[in-house]
C-alpha cells in the first residue's frame, strides 16, 4: 500500500472513530466530525478569472491552430461581408457593449433552429474607456491581439489543454458571470425564475461600489425572465446557494482572492449570506459574514499580491478564486501589455515552482466575450419558458486554459464547457452534492486530464513583468471602469 493511501485510511478509520465517539453509542449527544474526501492527485483547484475576451480575439496561434483549435480569421458582419480580423494590441483605449442587447445583437438567433446565425458582431455599440477621446477601426469588434502582448498565454495553451468549445454559461456581463462561476446561477433567490441579467446601474461609479453594500433604496440591476425578456429591476443584493455552502459543509477550504470589496467582480459581496452587510457608525455598509471575514482576501498598499503571498508561505487553499484588477484582466480599455498574462503567468509559476504544482489544477478562463467577435455559436438558446436556464443560457465562447501535472499536454479539449463544468469539476473532485444549477447540466473537464500519465514537469512560463512586480505594485487596486 502506498504512503498516500494509508494516509487515507488512517484518516477515514480516526475520523470514524472519533464521530462513534462524540456522537454515537448512546450518548445522547448530536456533535459529529466530518469526514475529509479522500486523498486523490487532485487536491486543489485553483480558477483564475480574467476578463471580456475570445479564442478568435485571443489566440490566433498558429501552434493551437496547427493543432486543430477552432480559430477563426475572419468573420460575417450584419451586412453579409466577410470580414478579415485585424491585429490591435490588448491595451487599446475603447471597449465594447457587452451587455445582453449586445449579446442578442451578435447571435442573430434563429428561432426555428435556436442556433445563433454570428453576423451581428457590427452593431455592438463601442465606447470610448473613462470618458476619453479614442480611436478605433472600423469595424472594431473584428480585431484579436498580437501574438507579442498574449505570448504567456500561447505559452500555456500550447503546453497543457486548450479548450476551443468553452462558453460563458450566461448572456451578459460581469456582474452575473462572475455568480455563475461561484454559485451556477445568478437567480435572486431559491426557485426563482429570473436571472440577474446586467451590470448594476443607478448610482455613479456603481460598478466599484456595488452589491450588498452599495445604496439598495438607489442601485438596481436588471432581471431576465425565462422567455429573455428584460422586465424588471432589483437591488444587486440577492441570497441564492452558492458553491462555498458545499465546501463549508464539507469542511473543504477555500479562498476568494479579489482587489476590492465593492466591485462587480466580487461575488461574495452580492450574496447576502456570504456578505452579511452591517451599517457603521460612519454610515457606510460593510460585509461582516463568517465568509467573507474568514475567506474573502481583499488586496491592500501593504499587500497588494497577496495570492502570491500566500502560495509562498504555504498556505494555497483547496479551493481558490482569483480575481484580477483592472489593469491585470485584459478588459479592454484597461489591460495593459505587462498586465493580465504577466499576472496570470505570475500565479502559475508560484504554484509551479512550489510543493503545490503536484496536486494542482489551475483553471484559467475568461468571464466573457467582451463584446468581440466569435464565430462559433453557443450550443443552445432556449427561451421555452421552462429549461433549466431558459432566456440566459448559453453565451458566447470564452478562452479557457487547464494546466495540471495531469493535464493532457498539447491537448486541443474540443468538448462543450461552460462555468458549470468548472464547479462540477470540484464537486466530483471534493466529493461534495451537486447545487443543481449549471453545475448539474455540464461535464467536469474530464477530457482535459488523463490522471493516470506521468505527471507533467513544471516549466517556467516567461512573461514581461515577474512576480515581483505583483508583490511590490504600489497602484491602487482598481475594477472595472464600467463593466
Amino acid at each position: 500500500m502506498s504512503r498516500r493511501a494509508l494516509f487515507s485510511l488512517l484518516v477515514l478509520t480516526l475520523t470514524i472513530a472519533l464521530t462513534l465517539i462524540s456522537g454515537g453509542c448512546g450518548s445522547g449527544g448530536s456533535s459529529s466530525v466530518i469526514v475529509p474526501p479522500p486523498v486523490g492527485k487532485i487536491e486543489h483547484v485553483v480558477i483564475i478569472f480574467q476578463e471580456n475576451r475570445t479564442p478568435d480575439n485571443m489566440f490566433q496561434d498558429p501552434v493551437l491552430i496547427a493543432n486543430h483549435a477552432d480559430i477563426a480569421s475572419s468573420g460575417i458582419d450584419s451586412s453579409g461581408n466577410t470580414v478579415p480580423l485585424a491585429q490591435t494590441s490588448l491595451g487599446v483605449d475603447y471597449d465594447l457593449s457587452h451587455k445582453h442587447d449586445a449579446f442578442t445583437q451578435m447571435c442573430d438567433l434563429d428561432t426555428s433552429s435556436g442556433v445563433c446565425r454570428m453576423d451581428g458582431a457590427d452593431l455592438i455599440k463601442v465606447t470610448c474607456s473613462n470618458n476619453t477621446n479614442c480611436t478605433y477601426p472600423p469595424e472594431p469588434e473584428f480585431q484579436y491581439v498580437q501574438r507579442a502582448d498574449v505570448q504567456p498565454y500561447w505559452d500555456m495553451a500550447e503546453q497543457y489543454t486548450f479548450a476551443d468549445r468553452m462558453f460563458q454559461t450566461n448572456q451578459g456581463p460581469s456582474f452575473p458571470a462572475h455568480q455563475f462561476i461561484i454559485s451556477g446561477t445568478s437567480e435572486p433567490s431559491p426557485g426563482s425564475q429570473l436571472f440577474v441579467a446586467e451590470n448594476p446601474l443607478g448610482i455613479a461609479n456603481s460598478s466599484a461600489d456595488t452589491g450588498c453594500t452599495s445604496d439598495l433604496t438607489v442601485e438596481y440591476v436588471d432581471v431576465i425572465d425565462q422567455f429573455g425578456n428584460e422586465s424588471s429591476t432589483i437591488p444587486p443584493c440577492f441570497d441564492h446557494p452558492s458553491l462555498t455552502d458545499e465546501l463549508n459543509t464539507a469542511g473543504i477550504s477555500w479562498r476568494y482572492y479579489a482587489p476590492l470589496a465593492g466591485s462587480i467582480w466580487n461575488a461574495p459581496n452580492a450574496i447576502q449570506h456570504m456578505c452579511v452587510p452591517v451599517t457603521q457608525s460612519d454610515n457606510s455598509v460593510k460585509c461582516t459574514g463568517s465568509d467573507w471575514v474568514n475567506n474573502v482576501v481583499l488586496s491592500t498598499q501593504n499587500n497588494p499580491a497577496p495570492v502570491l503571498t500566500d502560495i509562498a508561505a504555504g498556505k494555497l487553499a483547496q479551493v481558490t478564486w482569483v480575481i484580477p484588477t483592472g489593469a491585470n484582466s485584459d478588459h479592454a480599455g484597461e489591460a495593459t501589455t505587462t498586465g493580465g498574462p504577466s499576472w496570470v503567468a505570475s500565479i502559475v509559476n508560484a504554484i509551479g515552482k512550489s510543493s503545490f504544482w503536484s496536486t494542482t489544477a489551475i483553471i484559467v478562463v475568461w468571464d466573457d466575450w467582451g463584446g468581440w467577435y466569435d464565430h462559433v455559436p453557443p450550443p443552445k438558446v432556449i427561451n421555452d419558458g421552462t429549461s433549466w436556464g431558459s432566456g440566459y443560457v448559453y453565451g458566447f465562447r470564452v478562452p479557457m486554459i487547464v494546466i495540471s501535472p495531469y493535464a493532457k499536454a498539447g491537448y486541443i479539449s474540443h468538448a462543450t464547457h461552460d462555468f458549470g463544468s468548472i464547479l462540477n469539476l470540484i464537486e466530483k473532485t471534493f466529493k461534495v452534492p451537486s447545487m443543481g444549477f449549471a453545475d448539474a447540466y455540464a461535464d467536469d473537464l474530464s477530457d482535459c486530464f488523463n490522471l493516470n500519465q506521468t505527471p507533467i514537469t513544471f516549466k517556467t512560463i516567461n512573461a514581461p513583468a515577474k512576480a515581483e512586480f505583483f508583490l511590490h505594485d504600489t497602484r491602487p487596486p482598481t475594477g472595472p471602469d464600467d463593466d
